[in-house]
């Protein structure tokens, strides 16, 4: 007699034979971040400030020559946190995206199309066996010219990407969320975004314990007709000057409070 057909599948071959999931590797990359520098990323009401320390490792560095906050492309930012030379090959990898994107479809790349890129060529390096997870995270933004609004988003090393109003990442990630948490969004302006992000960075900041860094930030407003840019040295360094002044009078208040108790 013929044997009985087996109602059990077959095993179909997995057509990827090198591609193995790994956590534990995904989970060292997300802790070179947790160690790394903290990178702010803000939405306000008339577009995006995105910031990164720049940890001076050397008293002899220059400043402003290894920046972590770039411009991608003419209407996208970016900034990394993390190992430094995978933050580097990120932002490398966004620009060749952007290009490519424009030399086929001659329009700019909208920027939810750049993250969910980014997400996936980040994600690949966690499945093949010959490769390594990215240790860092990329904070982008951008303005999309269809929908006509200004969008942020931060791309993780295990390849996951969410769109955010404000985001934080890096050692002081809990510290600034919460105090990202505090700001009307919605209402402040991008010159006010880098008062109270400098203000944020300043208040984490521990002279006896940190080193000391460089603010590097990028913004895309209305005001720069939604064109990427540096945030003007000068425009940074008075943000500082209004945080620190601004730090300085709340600590006089509450030591003010605590002597009337």
């Amino acid at each position: 007699p013929h044997p009985k057909p087996s109602l059990r599948p077959s095993p179909i071959p997995n057509p990827y034979p090198n591609l193995t999931l790994a956590p534990p590797q995904v989970e060292y990359a997300g802790k070179a971040v947790e160690n790394a520098g903290t990178a702010i990323g803000v939405r306000c009401s008339d577009g995006v400030v995105i910031a990164a320390e720049n940890v001076k490792l050397f008293k002899m560095m220059v400043p402003n020559t290894n920046r972590l906050a770039q411009n991608v492309d003419k209407h996208i930012i970016a900034a990394t946190t993390g190992f430094a030379p995978d933050g580097r090959q990120l932002l490398s990898q966004a620009r060749d995206e952007a290009h490519h994107y424009e030399d086929t479809f001659h329009v700019p790349i909208p920027p939810e199309m750049l993250a969910n890129r980014m997400s996936q060529f980040v994600h690949y390096f966690t499945l093949h066996g010959s490769l390594r997870p990215f240790g860092a995270t990329m904070l982008c933004a951008g303005y999309d010219e269809e929908k006509q609004t200004h969008e942020l988003y931060m791309v993780e090393p295990s390849g996951q990407e969410f769109r955010y109003y404000g985001c934080a990442t890096g050692k002081g990630r809990q510290a600034a969320k919460t105090e990202v948490e505090k700001l009307p969004l919605n209402e402040i302006t991008a010159a006010e975004a880098v008062k109270e992000i400098a203000k944020i960075y300043y208040t984490l900041h521990d002279d006896a314990k940190d080193k000391p860094f460089a603010l590097d930030m990028q913004w895309i407003t209305e005001g720069t007709d939604w064109t990427a840019a540096s945030v003007p040295l000068e425009v940074v360094d008075e943000a500082i000057e209004w945080a620190k002044n601004k730090i300085a009078e709340e600590d006089d208040m509450d030591e003010d409070d605590e002597d009337d108790a």
